[in-house]
Formats: C-alpha cells, structure tokens, sequence
C-alpha cells in the first residue's frame, strides 16, 4: 500500500512537473531529438566518396549549418503561407458558394440551404478577429521554440567530445566509465537510427506528397507536404489529419467533389505506400511498440502539451523504449511496452 502510494505521488509530481516546465522542457527535448538525427546523419556521410573524408567535427558542422538553414526556411516558409491563405480566402468562399449552390440544385433543395443561410450559422458566428492576436503570439511562441531547438543543438554537439571524459570521472573509476560509455554507445546508436530512419521516411513521404499535390495542382502544395512529414511523426491519427488538411483545400479551391476525391486517393496511396511497405522494410526491429502504449503516449503527451507532444509523444517512447531495452535491471519493462516482445 505504502509502494502504491508512493508511486502514484512519484507519478503525479513528474506530470504536473512536466505541465509546469513545458516552455523550458519542450525546446530541450526537441533540441536532442534533433541531435540524434543529426550525429546520425553526420555519421552517415563517411560513407560519402568526398564529404566521408572530411573530420568528424567538420560534418558536425556542417549538418547543424544545414539544419539551422532549413528550421529557418520552415519559419519563413509557414509565415508566407499564412499570408497567402489570407489572400486567398474570398476566392475560396466564392468557390464554395458555388459547390453549395450546384449540389443543392441537383438534389432539388435550391432554396435551402443556401451559402447566405449556411454562412449565417457558421461562419457569421465566429469573430475571426478575436483570433489575430492569438495567432501571433502562437506564431511568435514557434519561431522562439525554433530558435532554441537550434541554439540548445547547437551545445549539445559542441558539448559531444567532452561527455566521455566527464563520465569516467563521474563514475570514479575508468573501468566503470567504460561499461558507463559502452552502454551509452548502444543506446545512443540505437535511438538515432531509429531517429534518422525515421525522418528520412517522413522525408520520402512529404517528397511524393509534394509532387502528387504538385501534379493535381494544389496550392501551397510545398506547405501541406512539410506538414504532411511532421504529422507523420504521429501514427494513426498524423496520417488521417495529413489527407484530410490538402483534401478540404482542394475542395474550396476547385469548388469539385471530384478532384478532392482524387487528392484524397492519391495522397492516401501514398501513405499506405509509406506505412505498409517502406516502413517495416527500413525500420527493422527499431520501431516495436505495443499499439496500446502508442495509443497511451499519444494522449499523455497531447494532454501535457497539445501538437507539439503528439509530435513527440512516440519518438519519447520509442527511445525510451530503447534505453530500457539496453539495461539488464529494467529490460522486463521494455518487453512489457514492446509489441512482440523483441527488444
């Protein structure tokens, strides 16, 4: 009983620390997630006939250089969408006017409902003014947390050489902080290939994304494809949200049941292809969790901190996951949250 109590307590005080904490704990975390995938790929490029002669510090450099490039082009790129969106919204209610109008005649209801009495209902109801300020600071609030990803990597690799020294002497004795460094290796080599595989996936995914969108030709199709790469992080749901965003863009923009039919088609192919056959094939035994625990990650992780922990809720756990799996004491616990047992 004592135990029970003591744990529930343990549990309660690490949530709410972790409500608490989310503006300082998010950026952290993110930032070494980012770190993972980038000494990944850093190691990778040795593989490369130039780039692999390069010292391990210079590919380092060079990866965070990239990394810091892209974070960049993704803020300018969701900042210009935004705008252009806003651009774009009489057209897309002309179009819809229009889709309303046409269906509502073939099915012989052209009094009711119209586009004035639908918008009366819906749209007329909401003040989207209220909702500027709140969207700046959100805005603001991510290009911060994208700022401090990039500057918190940017320490942790810079701190990477240090790290063995600095456990041999925390451990007291070199051949303790040997075992301390080898099972370290394991779990580090571990979560960032799990990691790396991960994003180059979600990377593949958002590249045939774009070019299907591209093909049918959706607007800001370079934008739902970004988005259709980070929502892959999510399973089950990320994949369902990543159709249905370009599905009702195709729908106001073309104002045709069709050709959002069609967007839905092909962007679904795409990520049964994604899913069904390139996964399992890349990710070998990395990525083994129990669809239970998936489930349970996703609404913890989305309670404590809404989008930004469903991203990371099975990234978290799949690294945790891999860290148990490497000590002897709690590898019982990563068998339990596996899905088969292998770990």
């Amino acid at each position: 009983m004592r135990n029970a109590t003591y744990g529930t307590a343990l549990t309660l005080m690490i949530g709410w620390l972790l409500w608490i904490g989310k503006p300082v704990l998010l950026p952290v975390l993110a930032a070494v997630i980012s770190v993972y995938i980038l000494l990944t790929a850093a190691a990778s490029m040795q593989r490369l006939p130039v780039l692999g002669r390069l010292p391990g510090w210079a590919r380092r450099a060079m990866i965070l250089i990239v990394f810091a490039f892209v974070v960049s082009l993704l803020f300018i790129l969701v900042i210009n969408n935004l705008a252009q969106v806003a651009a774009a919204l009489p057209r897309y209610e002309s179009n819809l006017e229009m889709l309303i109008t046409r269906n509502a005649s073939l099915l012989g209801i052209e009094d009711e409902p119209t586009w004035e009495n639908v918008r009366k209902v819906t749209l007329d109801q909401v003040d989207f003014r209220s909702w500027i300020a709140p969207a700046l600071l959100s805005l603001r609030s991510f290009g911060t947390m994208l700022f401090l990803v990039v500057l918190y990597s940017s320490f942790f690799i810079a701190e990477r050489g240090a790290m063995a020294r600095k456990v041999v002497l925390a451990m007291g004795d070199e051949e303790a902080g040997a075992r301390a460094i080898s099972l370290m290796s394991r779990i580090n080599e571990r979560i960032g290939q799990y990691l790396f595989v991960k994003t180059i996936l979600n990377v593949i995914l958002g590249a045939i994304s774009y070019a299907i969108m591209l093909l049918l030709g959706i607007e800001f199709a370079l934008f739902w494809a970004v988005l259709i790469a980070f929502l892959n992080y999510i399973p089950y749901i990320g994949s369902l949200v990543g159709v249905i965003f370009p599905v009702l863009l195709s729908l106001a923009q073309f104002g045709t049941l069709g050709m959002a039919g069609a967007v839905m088609v092909s962007l679904t192919v795409a990520q049964v292809f994604v899913g069904v056959y390139l996964e399992p094939r890349m990710m070998g035994r990395a990525f083994n969790l129990s669809p239970f625990v998936v489930l349970l990650a996703l609404v913890f992780w989305s309670t404590l901190w809404g989008l930004p922990g469903a991203l990371l809720a099975v990234p978290l756990t799949a690294s945790l996951v891999l860290v148990l799996a490497e000590i002897k004491t709690v590898r019982p616990i990563a068998v339990l949250l596996s899905a088969n047992g292998k770990v």
